[in-house]
């Protein structure tokens, strides 16, 4: 909650809080703030086990991305992520991994579910996110390579990765959709050891291995 006070990018309107938290945090003064019990904290929050804090907040105008950006750099393309909490595990990586800009597909969740928030752990505030068709982030764009994760790929191990790119991400069961596949020119998995019968990896899982070798 310090992180989303301090920063510019999201306006907040207001905070209810317990009073506990209340008591300890160091608050602005320009937000609003109502004292809530925790019975009341639980009716308004969206969360199983919410926090001691909920704030209301204006979401952004989108981010625009000029060609430059994305020659200069990764980003992260998810297609068909369904689950809010892996769309939320996917920010972090991204964050974590400095890939500055994420896109969604068609049917991925919402950035703005409340389980998506909570798993980004912050870094929905430091990740520059829009929902665009792959077809859009790479139009006019002829050098870029998008990286597609796939079982019958090159090894993740075996490349040289070059300095900038866009990593394409399926959903877990379906995979990579066809339209998007009719984008991606260059195909990655990530080898099973021997011997293994693991049908696949949690998206989540799988981009964070590829993300840190293709910024190694």
């Amino acid at each position: 909650m310090e992180e989303l006070l301090t920063q510019d990018r999201y306006r907040v309107d207001h905070l209810y809080a317990l009073e506990t938290w209340a008591d300890n945090a160091a608050r602005r003064a320009d937000v609003p703030l109502t004292i809530v019990t925790p019975r009341e904290l639980d009716r308004i929050s969206q969360l199983t086990t919410p926090n001691q804090v909920l704030a209301v907040v204006d979401m952004p105008t989108e981010p625009t991305v000029a060609p430059s950006d994305l020659a200069d750099s990764w980003s992260l393309y998810l297609d068909g992520i369904q689950s809010p909490s892996n769309l939320g595990a996917l920010l972090r990586i991204a964050d974590w991994f400095g890939f500055p800009y994420v896109f969604g597909g068609p049917g991925t969740a919402d950035l703005y579910n409340s389980k998506s928030i909570q798993a980004s752990m912050g870094s929905f505030l430091r990740v520059s996110y829009r929902e665009l068709p792959l077809a859009e982030v790479t139009a006019d764009r002829p050098g870029l390579t998008v990286f597609g994760a796939d079982l019958e790929g090159e090894s993740i191990y075996a490349i040289t990765p070059p300095t900038a790119g866009v990593l394409v991400i399926g959903a877990e069961g379906p995979g990579i959709g066809a339209g998007t596949r009719e984008r991606v020119n260059r195909w990655l998995t990530i080898p099973r050891a021997p011997g293994r019968q693991a049908e696949s990896l949690n998206a989540a899982v799988a981009a964070g291995i590829l993300c840190s070798i293709l910024r190694q």
